[in-house]
This record gives structure tokens, C-alpha cells and sequence, in this order.
């Protein structure tokens, strides 16, 4: 029997399940659906969705602390927030605590699949040999990252940012081609999701995070692995 992805809709407006429920069906997910916080991590455990779609604002604890709470539990589930909250601040603060993908109400369906489909695409092992440059190594089996022999713990997406960099190391990689890698498709707007990665990744592998060495900015173009 084919798998079918389970998905756990977090959201307090009952017109948003309503909205969600015939797409996510057709799709082939398996559908859950919570209106708390409360809830939503109880069944997260008691689930275990492949994926969580969550609205930050909920009526009992805020959906950043659901977030922070799945995260400091050792839950790597992949998370897309969907908020109404369009403050630069809100999405980099849910971005931080671990957060995967940020999607805006009101929203389209049909972008809010595809991001789900990255998101689990993204999810999958990914066979192969491992990556190396420098004194940095990444195993797509393992998802095991090495700064010279320390392990380094990263999020799924700033694992993924750092392996589409390495594959294509000492190469300029353009913004439209790693939203197109990581998040599935290239909008302008998701450049701020890059500045926040690439952030995190320069926190845990540059000497001085400050003055960057590894990961390059080539201005108004992308990154580049050095």
C-alpha cells in the first residue's frame, strides 16, 4: 500500500479546515486537524504527521511556542506556518525557533501545496556521496554535518541550503535557483527567507560570523560557497 503523508492542520478558524480538507484529500494526505496549541502537541506525538501546516496565532498558547515547545522536545518535524501576521519580525522570530516554510493568508491553495511538496521532497534521504569542501562535510545518508572533526546540528532547511551550496562549491549560486532547490518554486518575496538562513548557517560555520569567509554574498545575485 502506497503511503500516505500525514498532515496536521493547526489553525483555530474552522473555515480554514474547511478550506484545506478537499485539497489535502485529493492530494492523498491523511488528514489532522487541531484548533489549540494544547492539541496540536498532543497530537504531534501521538500522530507523528509528516509534515504540520500551523497558524500562529491560536486561542490558548501562540503557535511560535508550539514551535519552540516540538523543537525542544527533539521533534524535527517540518513546520509551515500559515499566519495572517504579515510583520517581517513575526516570520523571522518563527523562522529562528525552527520553522520551516512561512506561507500568508490570504493565501492560494495551489502555492500551499507546493510548498508542502517541497517540504516533504526536501524530508526524503537523499542517497549519495558525501559532500566536502574545505574542512566542511555533509552526508546526505546520515544527514551528519562536520566542521573539521565537530558534528553540527542543523535544522532541515538549513541542511538543504548547504547542501545545494556544496554541490555546487566555489560557484555563484543565484537566489532564483536555491528558493527553486529548497522551497520549490522562486518568489521574490522568500529572498528575506535566504538572508535568514544563510544567517544561521554563518552562526554555526564561520569563525567569525561577522566577517563571513566560507559563505559569500555576491550582491543582488546569491551566495557562494569559498
Amino acid at each position: 500500500m502506497t503511503h500516505r503523508p500525514t498532515v496536521l492542520v493547526v489553525d483555530d478558524e474552522p473555515a480554514i479546515h474547511r478550506f484545506l480538507k478537499p485539497s489535502l484529500t485529493a492530494e492523498g494526505y491523511r488528514l489532522v486537524q487541531a484548533t489549540t496549541g494544547r492539541e496540536a502537541l498532543r497530537l504531534a506525538a501521538e500522530e507523528r504527521p509528516d509534515v504540520i501546516v500551523l497558524d500562529l496565532g491560536l486561542p490558548d498558547i501562540d503557535g511560535k511556542e508550539v514551535i519552540e515547545r516540538l523543537r525542544h522536545s527533539g521533534d524535527r518535524v517540518p513546520i509551515v506556518v500559515l499566519s495572517a501576521r504579515d510583520r517581517e519580525t513575526e516570520k523571522i522570530r518563527a523562522l529562528d525557533l525552527g520553522a520551516d516554510d512561512f506561507v500568508e493568508k490570504p493565501f492560494g491553495v495551489g502555492e500551499l501545496m507546493a510548498r508542502l511538496r517541497a517540504t516533504l521532497r526536501h524530508r526524503q534521504p537523499a542517497l549519495g556521496e558525501p559532500l566536502v569542501f574545505g574542512d566542511i562535510s555533509l552526508d546526505p545518508d546520515t544527514r551528519i554535518v562536520r566542521k573539521g572533526a565537530q558534528n553540527v546540528k542543523l535544522t532541515p532547511r538549513e541542511f538543504d541550503l548547504l547542501a545545494v551550496l556544496l554541490r555546487h562549491a566555489g560557484k555563484v549560486v543565484t537566489h532564483t535557483h536555491l528558493l527553486r532547490e529548497i522551497w520549490g518554486k522562486a518568489n521574490e518575496a522568500d529572498t528575506q527567507y535566504l538572508r535568514v538562513y544563510v544567517g544561521h548557517l554563518r552562526q554555526k560555520l564561520e569563525d567569525d560570523p561577522a566577517s563571513p569567509r566560507r559563505i559569500l554574498t555576491e550582491p543582488g545575485v546569491g551566495y557562494r560557497l569559498n
